[in-house]
């Protein structure tokens, strides 16, 4: 690619809806300033200009003082290049940390704080497949049926934050997480069947990681102890624990040991109804091969 495809394809990813601050996310409207404010104080001490910095960058001139104004979330990338150009010596890229976590939405980031300190998480979802086990494709298609619609911002905001929750696979040492998944979320094309197909495939390469276990509600069972809606439930290595479900306390979390009790009775029978992970491993396969 030339220098110049390189410049615009960079211009042109710059301009990607998903990248504008939340005015509402005060952290994060913070962050995006001081960012800003200290490219522009190191592009100014080094006698660069704006247009000039956005040349070596392959941005416009506008996004650079969008980006150093605080209304404009920078690129990871962005970030290493100024840092390059401008001879920051690592100040500016070290800031990437901070700005990659303004992207997702603020409940995103809270909830996602949590899921990175369980040791053990328990998720059952009836009306979809859960979001630490979606493709960017399928949450994208969920986030596109919302009505009244999102914004294209507000969905791939949204969709990146799911994304970047599914980084627990990867923690060292691992969460222990159990999903109980209903069939009709595995059977029903969301977004096409080109769609479909990859998330399944998706599904199986979570479940065949050693901390995973992922099962199946069949729509046959006469029996269901989960009709009253969603369950989540994380502990903490300190002993604590977190739940949460539209039949307790309204939807909002719960700490108190009563109603924690509840939940996890009512997970552990759905999880007994349920196909065992190996069962459900071969009919998640089955379903792949039908579709």
């Amino acid at each position: 690619m030339s220098v110049d495809g390189g410049a615009q394809r960079l211009k042109t990813e710059a301009d990607e809806p998903g990248w504008e601050v939340d005015p509402d996310d005060d952290w994060g409207v913070a962050v995006v300033a001081t960012v800003g404010r200290q490219l522009r104080l190191r592009r100014e001490a080094v006698g660069m200009r704006a247009v000039e910095l956005g040349a070596a960058t392959g941005y416009g001139e506008d996004l650079i003082y969008k980006i150093e104004s605080g209304k404009r979330i920078p690129r990871p990338e962005f970030l290493d290049k100024a840092d390059d150009v401008l001879g920051a010596d690592g100040l500016i890229s070290a800031m990437k940390e901070d700005v990659a976590k303004v992207r997702y939405p603020k409940k995103v980031r809270d909830l996602a704080k949590m899921e990175e300190r369980a040791v053990e998480i328990q998720l059952y979802d009836p009306l979809n497949i859960h979001g630490l086990l979606q493709t960017p494709e399928y949450a994208r298609g969920l986030l596109l049926m919302r009505r009244p619609a999102y914004t294209k911002d507000e969905v791939e905001r949204m969709a990146a934050g799911r994304m970047a929750r599914q980084s627990i696979f990867q923690r060292d040492p691992a969460p222990e997480v159990s999903f109980v998944l209903e069939e009709w979320t595995l059977r029903r094309p969301l977004g096409g069947r080109m769609v479909l197909r990859p998330q399944l495939e998706r599904l199986l390469e979570v479940g065949r990681l050693r901390n995973v276990e992922l099962q199946v509600m069949p729509m046959d069972r006469e029996e269901h102890a989960g009709l009253a809606g969603g369950i989540e439930v994380l502990k903490f290595d300190d002993g604590s624990a977190v739940g949460r479900s539209a039949a307790v306390a309204n939807g909002r979390p719960v700490t108190e040991p009563k109603q924690l009790h509840i939940l996890e009775l009512r997970y552990g029978i759905i999880r007994a109804q349920a196909l065992t992970p190996r069962e459900s491993t071969a009919f998640i396969e089955q379903l792949l091969g039908e579709t």
